[in-house]
């Protein structure tokens, strides 16, 4: 989906499609035939934009023959998709059973397989991008996980950064076509809140390196995204990509003991932060006593973004209205790249988990109708 923004650019809005497991380029083919062509088809609009994630393994498949990536381009021009941007996060097993916890954060920026892999995304996009569309955009890891974090490991980490930049420089250069890379903030990461971006990444290429400011992150650390904004100018730092996403909510956690235990499952890790307080790695932790439990908690559970969970629970909606507001509403869109990102459908408690693929392109089809009510509300203008 495409809007023009009042200041005559387009923004283009997608789901990411790291919410279906895929680790080979049949299981995304798939994916694009029986999730984001009905997604497209609910939503009734021409074209629909789709934020692939390609774990290694389809990376590697895809670099390994010319004739994949023609194949994975007419599946998308069957269906009516679009791909303007990657989700580079997640290296493989991103829906193992115990998979994701802190095995998503490896490899990390330290090595050589981050840099590559990265690179290799960033080529695929060139020749996925619609052919009207000159810059794409790829979601990375905020460097690594926080621990172990040494100044050594961080000077590898820059030098990666520096041949990162040199790679996209040449990549531009001989395709006519700009990638960009979004490090993402991410609670318990090096790199958690917009302060420690500003911190970590000024100097950064802006031309080609910046970040992907994911809503629910900033409502998990307590930030304000105007304050947030604020910062990253003063730091030099673009905006590469949005990702619109929810945190769960709780005013009294001393009242939610259960409905919380609801949400402690073994997949992905779920950071808590209480307000005032250093936080937990996961819910668990929180709800086995690792937090007072006196003040409101932000959980790292990216919930559906149209439909808050009951009470005494809740959602950060309202966070992610303002983070809206506050990179689309000026008068300058602030990124081009929207990228609905709620990836936890399956795991979701029992009673709120979609039981069918219906069920499932319904919620997604939900979403991004939100979203787009959001937009149009802030100004912007759906494109045909």
């Amino acid at each position: 989906m495409r809007f023009r923004h009042p200041d005559g650019s387009t923004v283009h809005l997608a789901y990411c499609t790291n919410v279906h497991p895929a680790e080979d380029l049949a299981g995304v083919l798939a994916q694009l035939r029986d999730y984001a062509g009905p997604v497209r088809r609910k939503l009734g609009v021409p074209r629909l934009g789709v934020g692939l994630w390609l774990s290694r393994p389809v990376a590697d498949a895809l670099a390994a023959s010319p004739a994949e990536p023609v194949r994975l381009r007419a599946a998308l021009d069957r269906e009516g998709l679009e791909v303007v941007t990657l989700n580079g996060f997640p290296y493989r097993g991103f829906h193992d059973e115990a998979s994701a916890k802190l095995r998503v954060y490896q490899p990390d920026w330290t090595s050589d397989e981050r840099l590559d892999y990265t690179l290799d995304l960033a080529r695929l996009l060139t020749g996925l991008l619609p052919d009207d569309v000159v810059t794409g955009s790829v979601s990375t890891l905020p460097l690594a996980w926080r621990t172990p974090w040494s100044a050594e490991q961080a000077a590898t980490a820059a030098r990666n950064l520096d041949r990162l930049r040199d790679g996209l420089a040449s990549l531009a250069e001989a395709t006519g076509r700009t990638i960009r890379v979004g490090f993402e903030p991410e609670p318990g990461c090096v790199i958690e809140t917009t302060t420690q971006a500003a911190a970590h990444l000024t100097g950064l290429d802006p031309d080609y390196l910046g970040l992907c400011l994911d809503a629910c992150h900033l409502a998990v650390g307590f930030e304000d995204p105007f304050e947030a904004l604020g910062r990253l100018d003063a730091a030099g730092l673009p905006i590469i990509k949005m990702q619109a996403s929810c945190a769960l909510r709780i005013d009294d956690p001393g009242i939610a003991h259960d409905e919380l235990a609801a949400f402690d499952e073994p997949r992905f890790l779920h950071q808590t932060r209480e307000q005032g307080t250093p936080g937990t790695d996961d819910l668990g932790e929180a709800l086995g006593g690792g937090l007072p439990g006196t003040s409101p908690w932000r959980v790292h559970f990216h919930v559906p973004l149209h439909s808050a969970p009951t009470a005494p629970l809740g959602s950060t909606q309202d966070v992610l209205d303002d983070t809206f507001r506050a990179v689309l509403g000026g008068p300058i869109a602030r990124t081009h790249h929207i990228e609905a990102e709620t990836y936890t459908w399956q795991t979701l408690p029992p009673d709120r988990r979609p039981r069918t693929r219906e069920a499932l392109v319904d919620g997604i089809a939900s979403e991004l109708a939100w979203i787009r009510d959001r937009l149009t509300n802030l100004g912007l203008k759906e494109e045909a």
